[in-house]
């Protein structure tokens, strides 16, 4: 095999095993890190933060965690026009919905109802996520 050959299967080994180590992440991690860039996302000041997404978390109350997590998904997707770090955020939170639910899930359908804003909707989610971390039901 030329060297080429044998570089190309070493990378391709090493990328194989990083996914594999992305894969093996603790819940209690995805969630540190979406706090992490939910706080980071919160300082910076932008016109698009004052831009209205669903409520979800208005008058939900009966909504389980993953029910939440997941619509709290098709949420932060439909923001991550305003902010990148959003699509990273839902990442993790359908990568835990996908982790703690026997069935295969994608992002919640959200059913049009109240708005808030975009701002509001970070600050909720963060403290949700920050409630998980200290229950032990996501560790």
């Amino acid at each position: 095999m030329s060297i080429p050959g044998q570089v190309l299967l070493t990378v391709l080994a090493l990328w194989a095993g990083q996914a594999g180590a992305a894969a093996l992440l603790q819940p209690s991690i995805l969630l540190q890190e979406s706090i992490q860039l939910l706080g980071a996302l919160l300082e910076s000041q932008v016109s698009c933060n004052k831009m209205n997404v669903t409520n979800i978390f208005a008058g939900n109350k009966h909504d389980n965690e993953l029910e939440v997590l997941c619509k709290a998904t098709t949420v932060a997707l439909e923001g991550r026009s305003c902010h990148q770090h959003l699509e990273g955020i839902s990442l993790n939170l359908l990568s835990l919905v996908r982790r703690e639910s026997s069935a295969p899930q994608g992002p919640c359908p959200v059913a049009a109802g109240d708005t808030t804003s975009l701002n509001q909707f970070l600050v909720d989610l963060r403290r949700v996520l920050q409630r998980l971390v200290k229950d032990s039901s996501f560790k």
